[in-house]
């Protein structure tokens, strides 16, 4: 199965560097809206099966053209929402990013038991994301379309498939509209990333701001952001 996964476009909360991760959330700046508007020709190629978005109104929103282009219909799943914040919600300071987002890619690398302050571990969090995904496997269908958020896709794909890993995925920005390509079974030979922002996995650094908010941003193992990304070793 060849899964699309999609991150929302921009909303005022990334603008602000907010960790934003509440349901329904805010909607999508002028930016976000054009960000999303360009999907459909972005993705013309893909033979898209099914299109799911998060219970986010940015998710949803950003799915929009793409359902107008397909004709499909918008699956809403709650297993794909955000990674909660908890403790940190709506904060914008320096040290609460690098706080989530060492919790984030401390799951990707296997520490599923930690705890993100006042929220979820990472066992309930891939596991709401994985029910979807074999959801997905199920059905039979072979291209599925899913919007969700930067972290949710940077840390579960990170820790999935067998090409990435915690500091591909930390090191590599995921801007808004970004889009990570996985190809394979979720089972047997798992799951094979063949492509990151439209970037072939393995080819050249991938270049991008701090304007798509904390969840999107390269950063550290430690967590803290950096402005420029570089291929692992």
């Amino acid at each position: 199965m060849r899964l699309l996964l999609i991150r929302h476009g921009q909303t005022p909360s990334n603008v602000r560097g907010l960790l934003d991760t509440a349901i329904p959330g805010p909607g999508l700046t002028r930016l976000g809206q054009e960000q999303a508007r360009a999907l459909p020709q972005a993705l013309a190629d893909e033979p898209i099966e099914t299109l799911l978005a998060s219970t986010a109104v940015r998710t949803q929103l950003t799915a929009s053209p793409l359902a107008g282009t397909t004709g499909l219909r918008i699956e809403v799943r709650d297993g794909l929402r955000e990674i909660s914040a908890g403790d940190l919600e709506l904060a914008a300071d320096p040290q609460a990013h690098r706080a989530y987002m060492s919790v984030v890619f401390g799951w990707t690398a296997g520490d599923l038991g930690r705890r993100m302050p006042g929220g979820p571990d990472g066992h309930e969090t891939f596991g709401r994301f994985d029910e979807v995904i074999a959801e997905l496997l199920a059905s039979g269908l072979q291209t599925a379309a899913i919007v969700s958020h930067g972290a949710m896709i940077r840390s579960w794909a990170g820790a999935r498939a067998v090409n990435l890993g915690p500091d591909y995925v930390a090191r590599n920005i995921l801007g808004n509209t970004g889009v990570v390509v996985l190809d394979g079974d979720g089972d047997g030979g798992g799951w094979e990333a063949l492509s990151w922002m439209g970037e072939a996995i393995g080819g050249r650094a991938l270049q991008g701001t701090l304007a798509d908010g904390p969840a999107g941003d390269a950063v550290g193992m430690d967590g803290r952001r950096r402005r420029a990304t570089s291929q692992p070793d």
